[in-house]
Order: C-alpha cells, then sequence, then structure tokens
C-alpha cells in the first residue's frame, strides 16, 4: 500500500520535524515540511500531498490566508486541510472547525493525530 503524503505547514521548524519523525515511524505517511508561510503554495504544488497539517497562527500570514491560496489553485483545491492551533485546549475542540477546515489543539499525540488525518482522508 502506497504511503500517504502529508504536508505540515508550520513556523515552528521543531514541531515540523517532531510531526514528520512521529508520522513517518508509524510507516503510513511520507512527511515533508514547510516553515515558510509565503513558500507553502509552491511546496503544495511542488509535494502534491494527500492532505495538509496547517498551523493557525503563522507569524505574518495567517493560515486561514495560506488555506485559501491552495484552494483556490485547480491541482490544490481538493486536497484536505486540518489546521493545527495552540489557541485553544484539546477541551475546546470538540471536534469543531475553522473555516470549514477540522482543527485539532496543540500539542497532540500521535496516536490522536493519525486518527484525525484517517478519519479526514476517510471521508
Amino acid at each position: 500500500m502506497a504511503k500517504k503524503r502529508i504536508l505540515v505547514i508550520d513556523d515552528d521548524e521543531n514541531l515540523t520535524r517532531l510531526l514528520k519523525i512521529s508520522l513517518e515511524e508509524s510507516g503510513s505517511y511520507e512527511v515533508q515540511g514547510e516553515n515558510h508561510p509565503d513558500k507553502a503554495l509552491s511546496k503544495t504544488l511542488e509535494f502534491n500531498p494527500d492532505l495538509i497539517l496547517l498551523d493557525v497562527i503563522l507569524g505574518d500570514i495567517d493560515g486561514g490566508e495560506v488555506a485559501s491560496q491552495i484552494k483556490e489553485q485547480e491541482q490544490t483545491k481538493n486536497i484536505p486541510i486540518i489546521f493545527l492551533t495552540g489557541a485553544v485546549t484539546e477541551e475546546e475542540t470538540q471536534g469543531g472547525t475553522i473555516g470549514g477546515y477540522p482543527f485539532i489543539a496543540k500539542p497532540v499525540s500521535t496516536e490522536k493525530l493519525i486518527k484525525k488525518i484517517e478519519t479526514t482522508l476517510s471521508s
């Protein structure tokens, strides 16, 4: 079975690296990271991921703006996005959405993240 391609867009290089290692250790994912939000669209076009994990707060650029750029492109408009946020706690998420996209609170366990990824990819 082919590995699912996951793109992590987060300005925190340590978190990006940690998510890459954690997800790839499962054996089910190929993960690439992008720490510069202004390069997120070009990285998405280059990598062609099955799913994007996108931080809500990216310094100068809002995660919602990055999501809009991705959704405006014909080649990338159907790629599912899961927002990552440190602005709310896990208890506050309650399966909610931000801008119509599912989100998950940071920090997140690998097990919960994989469950959210798989649920999103199967819907």
